[in-house]
């Protein structure tokens, strides 16, 4: 597919994350302080309230874009996520209809800058979980705690590995990260203490985010879940590396996954992606019927990650991967997820997983990056990270490519302050 042009100029530049390709969903406020829902286009956001009200854009009976999320609309389902798109493209394309274009007033109203906005939460998230998905990082975490011989799990190429995480703790890029306190115990202690995490560490995400619900006690073929999928965001899975070490077994993780995740504010949606599928690897066994896929599942999805630690004045790019990695995809994730009659929601957030490469600058934690704190990261900057340090601050993007344009999900971004004061245990 070629580059759409656009009559808003900044949106036909090949740089620019947001052509009008992409048309990706927020949430934003300006100075009046009320977030409302916004559509990215070039350097400007498209306040969607504002068309709703002037009724070019009418998805719906009552109002759902004068609102803090974007839920309301996810809800009206696959057909009118299309229409809302088509509907865009004209009324935003070089030689479209007119009527945004050619009316000033309404422009001026329904345009806004995106250097002057505050960007927010784009959804509410119902519930989230998170995959255990990339066969590079499963590999290598296994080889460094159980030996090359035993990295995965038995289970690991027949079922995608998943927990239930904290929808309460996921938070919109450029919130700032407290390092968590928990129980710790070193290898060489024969009990635990209390205190700050010593081992804190990104993990390399997309997001799914689910936007219709489905019906308790009805398994999805894969197909079907990946019709319920709105779209994608980038996602920072904080993990407390030592933490996790010692409450992990037998249930997994727990407040060592809790602290935060983030997601970029931007859910760039499944029809953007279309021209970008392509396959998940090939099997090395075959899977259940229920999670085989009738086609490509995947998408091209370049990524990376900065690290920039306070006051250094630049960052390093310190991995570059992609999202093809995935072993499983977020349709037979979604299906595993309802297959035991487990209802889904609209608003639900899917974790893909760490998403690592095969080389070493291609993986998608610390925790790899520095082969467990052995091999130290070398920054830019000459300083070196095994793992995270306070006031550092991590940057995800992602873009799929195309032709003289890009699909870009904008920056999600994280900064790790010190530790909380611990209070007086004894009140």
């Amino acid at each position: 597919m070629a580059l759409l042009q656009s009559w808003v100029e900044s949106a036909n530049s090949a740089e620019t994350d947001f052509p009008l390709n992409n048309l990706p969903c927020g949430v934003f406020s300006v100075s009046d302080g009320t977030p409302r829902c916004g559509v990215a286009i070039g350097d400007m956001i498209l306040d969607m309230a504002v068309l709703e009200e002037a009724g070019l854009v009418t998805p719906d009976e009552v109002a759902v874009f004068d609102m803090p999320f974007w839920n309301d609309f996810m809800e009206l389902g696959p057909k009118a996520w299309d229409a809302l798109r088509a509907r865009l493209i004209e009324l935003l394309k070089a030689d479209g209809d007119p009527a945004l274009r050619d009316d000033a007033a309404l422009r001026e109203k329904a345009l806004v800058p995106m250097a002057e906005a505050d960007l927010h939460m784009p959804l509410v998230v119902s519930e989230y979980t998170d995959f255990y998905a990339g066969r590079n990082h499963a590999t290598n975490v296994g080889t460094m705690f159980r030996g090359a011989e035993n990295a995965l799990p038995p289970n690991w190429l027949h079922i995608p590995i998943g927990y239930n995480g904290r929808a309460s703790t996921v938070v919109v890029s450029d919130t700032e990260i407290h390092r968590p306190l928990g129980q710790l115990k070193p290898p060489t202690a024969e009990v635990p203490y209390f205190g700050p995490c010593k081992r804190f560490d990104f993990e390399l995400e997309m997001g799914a985010v689910v936007g219709q619900s489905s019906e308790m006690g009805r398994p999805l073929t894969v197909s079907q879940a990946d019709d319920m999928i709105f779209g994608y965001v980038l996602l920072n899975d904080w993990s407390a590396r030592d933490i996790q070490a010692w409450e992990y077994q037998p249930l997994g993780p727990f407040q060592a996954k809790a602290t935060a995740t983030t997601i970029g504010p931007w859910i760039v949606t499944k029809a953007a992606l279309e021209p970008f599928r392509t396959s998940t690897p090939e099997r090395e066994v075959e899977l259940l019927p229920y999670l085989r896929e009738p086609g490509p599942m995947i998408y091209d999805i370049a990524l990376e990650v900065d690290l920039e630690p306070e006051h250094a004045g630049k960052p390093t790019t310190i991995t570059r991967t992609n999202f093809r990695e995935m072993y499983y995809s977020s349709a037979q994730q979604l299906a595993h997820h309802a297959v035991s009659g487990c209802a889904m929601n609209a608003g639900d957030l899917l974790g893909s997983g760490t998403i690592s490469g095969e080389t070493r600058e291609s993986r998608g934690s610390l925790l790899e990056l520095s082969w467990g704190g052995k091999e130290p990261v070398r920054l830019d900057t000459g300083e070196e990270r095994s793992f995270l340090e306070d006031g550092d601050t991590l940057t995800l993007r992602g873009w799929a490519q195309g032709d003289g344009y890009r699909i870009g999900f904008g920056a999600c971004r994280g900064k790790l302050l010190p530790a909380v004061e611990e209070p007086d245990w004894t009140k």
